[in-house]
């Protein structure tokens, strides 16, 4: 039997399938947006390559991928059949972490999120129907609690229905949140809320370069518009791919709903400032919170101009309300389900930075080797037919 895994490109859902591939013996069942057996295999290679190697990749798509060639939002993800219900009757559970993080699009985060959560639910509701399903994890976000100031949130008072979102990602997942209890209310559920997920503990590389590149645009201001004290909430992926993996395996977890974040024991502005000047052997920056909308209004006009300055401010303005919100999310459960917290941003930052900066906001993909032959022999179902 195996894991389905929606997002396995995306740069969370390849850590999970990283991990998956790493720790357990699962087959894993990935749908995969594509033109043909080679482009899918090229995408998820290009996901996974952080983590593995040519050799390895190779192995894993033989032995522990069914790629699934189709899209989300098609009903039945563009199968026929026959191949839908292959996927449904090879699923044992599933881990959805495939979402449009598109704030700016409400029209990416209504087909996306809520559309694309449906047909995974109705994947999930036939796979109960026809032989059980061990569990369902959804991976949202933090973002779900609206707007908050000044707060420390806890996971089952986070979703207030009175309170405003931020944005339509926010918006758009709390409703999947909501859909999975309404739909799937007799399987046994874990949803999964990161908080600011930014960058690996253990080494500087990423392929999600957005938020880096808006915390360079700050780390390069002489005067930064916030409260010195203030905290952020960042979490390393690594920690969320690890909790994702070992929670969702478990047989009985402790909770139905965790916050993947820092918590109580998120870092301040001026501690995370610090530390970059610390190691990149500069003045730290100034302080002056007074500046906050002026600032703001400096980033919108930045915004609408083009290259390094215009796509930083683009970027800083779309985040800007998690930065200035001065709110963490208790990750007592997580902590103690895990045994240990997350890596401080602190502790990574500067590799991370330096890293982006040096490589232009590009991670150097290696080639994908389609010389080999490697999509021929990987086991993969299109849309009308296997192969």
């Amino acid at each position: 039997m195996a894991i389905f895994l929606t997002g396995s490109t995306g740069y969370i859902g390849g850590y999970i399938a990283a991990r998956l591939l790493e720790r357990h013996p699962d087959r894993v069942n990935v749908l995969v947006r594509a033109r043909d057996a080679d482009d899918a295999s090229e995408r998820l290679w290009r996901s996974l390559q952080l983590h593995l190697g040519a050799q390895a990749f190779h192995e894993a798509l033989g032995s522990r991928f069914q790629i699934f060639l189709g899209d989300l939002t098609s009903p039945h993800f563009g199968l026929d059949d026959t191949n839908y219900r292959r996927l449904a009757e090879t699923t044992d559970s599933v881990i959805h972490c495939a979402a449009s993080l598109n704030r700016k699009s409400e029209k990416s985060c209504l087909n996306v999120n809520l559309r694309g959560t449906l047909e995974v639910i109705q994947l999930a509701r036939r796979t109960r129907q026809t032989r059980g399903l061990r569990r369902f994890s959804q991976v949202s976000t933090v973002a779900v609690a609206g707007h908050r100031n000044r707060e420390v949130v806890q996971e089952d008072t986070s979703i207030d229905w009175e309170r405003s979102d931020y944005d339509p990602y926010a918006r758009t997942k709390k409703f999947c949140e909501h859909m999975v209890r309404e739909l799937l209310p007799d399987v046994p559920r874990t949803v999964f809320r990161p908080s600011i997920v930014l960058g690996d503990s253990g080494r500087p590389e990423t392929t999600q370069f957005d938020m880096v590149r808006a915390f360079v645009f700050l780390a390069r201001l002489p005067i930064l518009p916030f409260r010195p004290d203030d905290r952020i909430d960042i979490v390393p992926v690594d920690y969320v791919a690890d909790a994702v993996v070992a929670i969702h395996q478990k047989e009985r977890p402790e909770h139905e709903i965790y916050h993947l974040s820092s918590g109580t024991g998120s870092e301040t502005f001026r501690q995370i400032t610090d530390a970059l000047s610390r190691a990149g052997g500069k003045l730290p920056p100034l302080f002056w919170e007074g500046l906050d909308s002026t600032f703001e209004g400096v980033i919108s006009r930045l915004s609408r101009g083009r290259g390094r300055f215009g796509r930083g401010a683009s970027l800083l303005k779309v985040f800007w309300p998690y930065l200035v919100w001065d709110t963490v999310f208790d990750n007592t459960r997580v902590v103690e389900e895990m045994g240990r917290t997350p890596a401080p941003f602190s502790s990574y930052c500067h590799g991370l930075l330096q890293f982006s900066v040096e490589n232009h906001f590009s991670y150097p993909y290696r080639a994908w080797p389609a010389a080999a032959g490697w999509a021929a022999e990987m086991p993969l179902v299109r849309g009308g037919h296997a192969s």
